[in-house]
């Protein structure tokens, strides 16, 4: 039996397609100021001279903010009017923006530290003599009290970080209503056939965002923290210097523009649309794969909700929640997805730290990297799935293998074990900076001004190579007769050192040009699985719970996926630290140089340590979904034979062969719901 449905053609700029826009852009926005944040991390941690654990916190504000009112959104706002919630969040994003870059503007010129006093003439050929200099300044800066390092941390702001975590966290209760709130919307009104379509675009838009979020990361990071505001000629620093801060401000005034224009459209969309109507003929034999599609638990059917009142609303909460949490695919997908989270933000987090500390890279190349190569790989991956998904109309159970075949290949990058395995180290020991050669120059062991030999020797400041004096001025600066530079077995080679760390061996470049090109084919197969595993959560609820589900969602993978991570993955990589530096009113400040070989194992371990259960937990979720599955058939399969077997029995037949008939049916049935 055939049913057709013939309707007027849908118009090419419907309300409904207004709203898929409007949410893809907010959707670019909001990973545009994400991107942007976790571009930032270093210049950030390096501005306010925190450490990696620290700075940890304040990247995790974020999803501090979104469980503060997550559940509640998703579940009264799912009630209330969507678009304008949305459109109100979008504000506090962009105010959110703003307040991160407030600190800039409170907190005085950027001191870096630095035991090489600059002449006020750059073009002074006035000496500078290290090993003699030197002597004043660590009385100075060694012997502070306790009362002084107070006046001159209140001084110098060294607490404004505050700023940064309250914006951060603004940020993310901004965003709460978008995800749950925004799919929910375009989910209910949306043709069934069409959802992963347009929630694959979404993600493809919105993963356009990160792409343009670390090249003005990258971007910034060139620029001088203080431009315009002080003669970048007498700064001896560079961008790939360990304490050279960028323009990390600049950025967050453009993304708080950017998602004030994101919120305009929402204000102006209606609270519900009419629903896409089917435009191809539907069979009874349809029916038969209702399955194929959704995971239902109960064939009751949903009803229009009426006009509800507030107190019945808080009235059915934990109900609602109760029923959500006894779906135990449910429970299963989100336990997957928070060990699955853990792993992606701890490396994405410090994945620029960790190419800048493995490969040798500058964090500034580093950022634009990821944003030009990895990036655009994750956005083909994700529109990819999408496109199988509606070209082959893949089952939840396909949709299953395929998030988890994609998940499975991308695990296998052989570039991070192999590649980072064989690099050298940058010849730095901290128990052997005091030697024979600068015993009498009286140097501090705080303070990191490094200076690099002809023999490649990375050495912590001039004072401690031994420098006698030195010429030129700014990034040129070049120190001479370094008593501990070795020249053996050339004793008439150049002890002189130039300003900055030395560069890695040349073969480092070669082997993180084959890194990237694997990673980037890694994030392309990994991005196949995303819209097959949003499709798996939604068919896997009740239409009347979908909104609180995607909320929930959120909330326990942001919570415990989003806030830990950075916080421990931070806390494990200061212990890698080799060399700290020093704050300007004294004290411990952000790390320098890491051991490359500890900083390697540590930061990998962890991520293909968490990979790793996660592939786990995703062939039992599978298992059990597979159990579920074939449970509804046999059900359904039952219930057809039971009304079959009815009808037949109720027929009222007189003749033989109509007698003969219906047995011959009966038999038939009994086989088929046997079988």
């Amino acid at each position: 039996m055939k049913v057709d449905v013939k309707e007027n053609p849908e118009p090419c700029c419907s309300k409904l397609k207004l709203f898929l826009a409007s949410l893809s852009f907010v959707y670019f926005a909001k990973a545009f100021q994400g991107s942007y944040m976790k571009s930032s991390i270093t210049q950030i941690e390096r501005r306010f001279d925190i450490p990696s654990s620290l700075i940890g916190v304040i990247d995790g504000s974020f999803e501090i903010g979104n469980l503060l009112v997550i559940a509640f959104v998703s579940y009264f706002g799912a009630k209330l009017h969507r678009p304008r919630l949305i459109g109100a969040g979008c504000l506090l994003m962009a105010a959110g923006s703003f307040i991160t870059a407030l600190p800039h503007l409170f907190q005085g010129l950027y001191h870096y530290e630095t035991i090489v006093s600059q002449p006020q003439d750059v073009n002074s050929t006035e000496s500078i003599r290290p090993c003699l200099a030197n002597q004043s300044h660590v009385s100075k800066n060694d012997d502070m009290s306790a009362t002084s390092m107070a006046a001159c941390e209140k001084e110098a702001g060294s607490s404004m970080w505050i700023y940064v975590f309250l914006g951060n966290m603004l940020r993310g209760i901004g965003e709460t209503p978008a995800m749950p709130l925004g799919v929910s919307y375009l989910d209910d009104f949306a043709r069934e056939e069409n959802t992963a379509f347009y929630l694959a675009c979404i993600q493809t838009v919105g993963i356009i965002g990160p792409m343009f979020g670390f090249l003005l990361g990258s971007f910034a990071a060139k620029i001088y923290v203080d431009i315009g505001a002080v003669d970048l000629d007498t700064v001896t620093i560079n961008h790939k210097d360990s304490r050279w801060v960028g323009a990390w401000w600049l950025g967050f005034l453009v993304t708080g523009a950017v998602m004030l224009l994101a919120g305009i459209p929402f204000w102006f969309l209606p609270k519900s649309l009419p629903k896409q109507r089917k435009q191809v003929t539907q069979s009874t034999e349809d029916k038969a794969h209702e399955l194929d599609t959704f995971i239902p638990e109960s064939s009751a059917p949903s009803e229009t909700p009426g006009p509800v009142t507030f107190s019945e609303l808080a009235k059915d909460f934990l109900p609602s929640l109760k029923r959500l949490f006894s779906n135990i695919v449910f429970v299963l997908i989100v336990i997957t997805s928070l060990v699955q989270v853990n792993g992606f933000i701890g490396m994405i987090t410090f994945k620029p730290k960790f190419m800048e500390q493995v490969y040798g890279q500058s964090p500034s190349k580093a950022i634009f990297l990821i944003g030009v190569m990895s990036l655009p790989a994750v956005a083909l991956g994700i529109i990819t799935g999408g496109f199988v998904m509606k070209k082959f109309k893949l089952t939840v159970l396909g949709a299953a293998r395929m998030s988890i075949s994609a998940s499975i290949i991308s695990f296998f990058d052989p570039s991070y074990p192999i590649l980072s395995a064989v690099l050298k180290e940058v010849s730095y020991q901290q128990e052997s900076l005091l030697s024979q050669c600068n015993t009498g120059c009286s140097c501090s062991l705080k303070h990191w001004d490094p200076v690099c030999s002809a023999s490649g020797i990375t050495y912590a400041s001039p004072c401690l190579a031994g420098c006698q004096g030195s010429s030129g001025g700014g990034k040129s600066m070049v120190f001479h007769n370094c008593s501990c530079v070795e020249t053996w077995p050339l004793p008439s080679a150049n002890s002189s050192t130039i300003l900055g760390q030395c560069p890695r061996l040349a073969d480092c470049d070669s082997m993180f040009k084959y890194y990237m090109a694997v990673s980037v084919i890694g994030a392309f197969t990994s991005a196949c699985g995303a819209a097959p595993g949003y499709i798996i959560l939604l068919r896997s609820i009740p239409p009347d719970l979908k909104a609180l589900a995607l909320g929930m969602h959120i909330l326990i993978v942001r919570t415990l996926g989003g806030i830990p991570p950075p916080i421990y993955f931070g806390a494990l990589i200061d212990r890698t630290c080799l060399k700290w530096g020093s704050k300007r009113c004294g004290g411990q400040g952000a790390c320098r140089l890491y051991d490359s070989s500890a900083f390697r194992v540590t930061f990998l371990g962890l991520v293909y340590g968490l990979y790793s259960m996660s592939y786990l937990l995703w062939a039992v979720l599978y298992t059990m979904m597979v159990r579920k599955y074939k449970k509804l058939a046999l059900r359904d399969q039952a219930k057809t034979c039971g009304q079959e077997g009815a009808a037949v029995n109720n027929a009222n037949g007189n003749t033989l062969s109509e007698e003969n008939l219906k047995n011959e049916k009966e038999q038939e049935q009994e086989k088929e719901c046997t079988i």
